[in-house]
Formats: C-alpha cells, structure tokens, sequence
C-alpha cells in the first residue's frame, strides 16, 4: 500500500495490520491520503520564514484534505451508571473519515514539541479501544528532511549571498534573539562563514531534536506507545523541498 509514496521517497510504516486494513476496508481513503501528499511542495523560503502560527505546507496539506472530506472531529466519550453520566471525555481529531468499514484518524505534525507525539498515539489508542477509530495516522517530517534541513538553509543563504543578519530581513526570516545573534557572530568571529554559523543555529533552534520529526515518532512506535491500535506512520522526504523559491 501506498507505493507511490514509497517510489516518491516518502518513508511509510505500519503497525498491527494497518496495511492489510488500509488495502482490504480503506482503498478509497489510502488513494486519498497518497495523492494529498503527492501534491505538497514546500518552498525552501517558507521553512527559513518567520514562525508563528500553523506552518503553510500544514495548512495546504489541511485543505487538500479537507476538501476530499477529511474533516475536524471531537469525539465525545461519556461513561454513566444506571443512565447517570459519570465521566466525559474528548479528543479532538484534526482529520477524520468515516467509513463504511470504519473510521480513519489523522494527525499532522510538522513541526511541534515531540511530546505532542504522546498525546496524538494515546488518543488513537483510547478511541481505538472504545471502536471509535480503525486506524491512527501521523504525518510527520521524515528522516531525509531532518538530516538534510541544515544543509539545505546553508544552500539557502548561500545562493543568495547571504552575508548579516540584515541580509534575511528580505526572506522575513525573523528578528534572531541576542543570545542567537551573538552566538552566530561568535563563530562568524572564530572564521565560520555566516550562512555556516546561521543554518546551524537557526535549525538547532526551529528544527531541533526536541520537536516533532520521524525518529522521535519511531521511538515511541517502538516502546509500544498507542499500541494495540494499528498506525500508519509517513514521513515527509527532503525531495518535497523547493529550493527554488
């Protein structure tokens, strides 16, 4: 399941079956998910770009998604006694599509705290158990993107000749923090080039260890985080950056 994916340089991984499930009761949906994905390209000037808020390749990943009926949901579980309510729970889901066979959840993290990993995986977990879900989906960065983001921000400046700091207001790359800017003028000091000493730095601290990218998810999957619910986990290549625009 989901060759082209594969063949695209994409990593894909499933656990408990969530491939035989994905191929025999969700066609429609893995075809729909393959082609959402197909289509994103992320300019290199967006990831050197000013953060805040939601990132816009999530946000074009969202519409493509959504627009195929892939939709928010707030799945309500209330437990009573004798017809008494006596606990309620939520967890809202960022993409669900429901099936005849059955429900499909996705979450997309592109670049947050690893620990939001925990929270999506347990919520797969609980709403499998309760059959509210048949398969738990996360996308993420993959392995290829996170190795490769600091050379490819060095290129970046590189190519453009990229001197100070002045030279990224043009790119809205953010005004850097003073231990940032002295940290990056220290080793520009020590003979480091300045697109060297800034990629480096500016992808420590946007695109660190500590966020969301494919073996942080991978070592959770492994200690059996979300387990027994079956996941498809993908991971987004290096190959969708645009380093042209």
């Amino acid at each position: 399941m989901l060759d082209q994916l594969l063949d695209a340089g994409f990593e894909v991984e499933f656990t408990n079956h969530a491939g035989s499930i994905l191929k025999h009761d969700f066609k429609r949906l893995a075809d729909e998910l393959q082609q959402a994905l197909l289509g994103i390209s992320i300019p290199i000037s967006e990831i050197v770009g000013r953060g805040g808020g939601e990132a816009k390749v999530t946000q074009r990943l969202r519409h493509n998604l959504a627009d195929l009926g892939w939709v928010k949901h707030n799945f309500e579980i209330t437990k009573s006694v004798d017809g008494i309510p006596k606990e309620s729970v939520s967890h809202e889901i960022d993409h669900v599509n429901r099936t005849a066979n059955g429900t499909l959840a996705l979450e997309i993290e592109w670049n947050n705290k690893d620990p939001f990993f925990d929270r999506d995986l347990e919520n797969f977990k609980r709403l499998h158990a309760e059959g509210a879900i048949s398969i738990g989906g996360v996308i993420t960065r993959g392995s290829s993107m996170q190795e490769s983001l600091r050379r490819l921000v060095r290129k970046f400046a590189e190519d453009r000749k990229i001197t100070s700091f002045r030279d990224l207001e043009e790119y809205d790359a953010g005004s850097p923090t003073r231990p940032q800017k002295e940290q990056v003028e220290a080793d520009v000091g020590r003979g480091t080039s300045f697109p060297a000493a800034w990629s480096r730095k500016f992808c420590s601290d946007k695109f660190g260890q500590a966020t969301t990218h494919w073996s942080k998810l991978n070592d959770r999957v492994a200690r059996g985080v979300g387990n027994p619910c079956p996941l498809i986990l993908v991971g987004l290549p290096a190959s969708i950056i645009d380093m042209a625009s």
